[in-house]
């Protein structure tokens, strides 16, 4: 018989205890360790992990046709490459695109202030109309703006420390979520490389602690994730359409692109009202009052509509929840886990919902034989 074997001998003194006795096992203690070390090393990755997952979970299927159409020729590691790449452009275009725009009408804007301040910027002529604050609002204008230089000297006010220290924050906050980007695009990689190993080992974990229950959480987590991930997108084209068609007929200029920025940035919560207040913006100080404000409403009115009801709608047959709950999951998520937590919230409320069937049908009294 082979001596490094693991099992039990059968020799007097040999611990034939169980594994989930109630005596003190060292094993689980240094189990535990290892475990809460592990987690403490990678608790800095686990936001881009869990973009890593959803993504690959949510494009699972396409993936599996796109390898399906590729030659045999093809490894599995170069189609997973292949396949990332094109995700990131998919993802990542978009928003770059979106944010590039911002920025460069955010700079024309700027421009055309610091210039209109050399003269002095004039009180708008629509700024005294308005009612109760208008009178009040124009002669603050008057004093504090009218003059040459006015404005510049108002900036020179600011505390260069905050500044700074804004400055300092904001390139923090890049830096951060740029290096989640660069890790969650390797882990979404590696998960389409070793995707089918890593589910099989999943799936038999959780056999063993969970039996046939399992498959049914399983199926409600998949389901739950791509509807998720397929209301992000469908907001996000609601968003685009919606605000271009409304921007046409309020007469602002380019409604196609400035759709197509509102839609793109529209997949972040609260970032797309963002975009509605720069046009807005944009548009007041060149004059264009009437389409400025009207811009405004039907932004703010097609961003609240796309948050609020299409994305519960669209998710609802997935996630399989009412309305409210799925849109606590969205708000709740995004506050504890930022943009993933979109997916996460609803996810996990799904979740909790097939628990609570599964309790309470265990629960309920027999039906009485008639």
């Amino acid at each position: 018989m082979d001596r490094t074997s693991i099992e039990p001998t059968g020799q007097p003194g040999a611990d034939h205890r169980a594994p989930w006795s109630g005596s003190f096992d060292p094993r689980w203690v240094a189990a535990g360790l290892i475990i809460v070390l592990a987690g403490w090393v990678l608790h800095s990755f686990v936001q881009a992990g869990l973009v890593a997952c959803v993504a690959a979970i949510a494009s699972w299927p396409l993936y599996r046709r796109f390898t399906a159409r590729l030659p045999r020729r093809i490894g599995g590691g170069v189609a997973a490459l292949l396949f990332t790449g094109l995700m990131t452009v998919f993802v990542l275009a978009p928003m770059m695109f979106a944010f590039g725009a911002l920025l460069t009408e955010a700079r024309t804007l700027l421009l055309a202030i610091a210039t209109a301040d050399r003269q002095g910027i004039a009180v708008p002529a629509w700024l005294d109309s308005l009612p109760v604050v208008g009178p009040w609002v124009a002669s603050r204008w008057q004093s504090d703006f009218a003059q040459p230089g006015a404005l510049l000297v108002w900036t020179q006010r600011a505390d260069p420390t905050a500044l700074l220290g804004w400055a300092q924050s904001l390139g923090q906050f890049m830096a951060r979520h740029a290096l989640i980007v660069g890790f969650a695009i390797l882990l979404l990689f590696f998960l389409y490389q070793e995707g089918e190993s890593l589910a099989g080992e999943f799936n038999r974990a959780l056999r063993h602690r969970f039996g046939r229950r399992a498959e049914a959480y399983l199926t409600v987590a998949t389901r739950a994730v791509r509807a998720s991930v397929n209301s992000l997108l469908v907001v996000g084209l609601f968003a685009g359409l919606a605000t271009g068609v409304a921007y046409a007929i309020a007469g602002v200029p380019h409604p196609a692109v400035w759709g197509a920025i509102v839609g793109a940035v529209a997949l972040v919560p609260f970032l797309g009202y963002a975009a509605v207040i720069v046009l807005t913006v944009r548009l007041a100080v060149t004059g264009a009052v009437a389409p400025a404000l009207l811009a405004l409403g039907l932004g703010f009115v097609v961003l609240f509509c796309g948050d609020k009801i299409v994305r519960p709608l669209v998710a609802r047959d997935g996630i399989r929840l009412r309305f409210v709950w799925i849109l606590m999951g969205c708000l709740g998520g995004f506050g504890a886990f930022g943009l993933v937590g979109l997916v996460i919230g609803p996810v996990a409320l799904a979740l909790a919902g097939e628990l609570w069937r599964q309790w309470t049908s265990e629960i309920a009294p027999p039906h009485a034989n008639e």
